[in-house]
């Protein structure tokens, strides 16, 4: 359910935002890989969530962009 949520949030989102959002979420994946290479990783389903939301927004993005091509 939060998923669903989560996608209604983004798709509210405007190109800016989503790309804004794209790059906060690379930075916190490079984060977590850093973090999982010198063991300091706690919440390891974290990294699946950030990579689940990096494929949501790059989905939308191409949706949005499909869309703004038909018109």
């Amino acid at each position: 359910m939060k998923a669903k949520k989560r996608l209604s949030d983004l798709q509210a989102m405007s190109g800016d935002q989503l790309q804004d959002e794209l790059l906060k979420l690379k930075k916190e994946q490079f984060n977590l890989r850093f973090q999982r290479a010198t063991g300091q990783l706690e919440n390891t389903g974290r990294v699946g969530e950030v990579r689940k939301d990096i494929a949501r927004i790059k989905t939308l993005q191409r949706q949005k962009l499909a869309q703004a091509g038909k018109a």
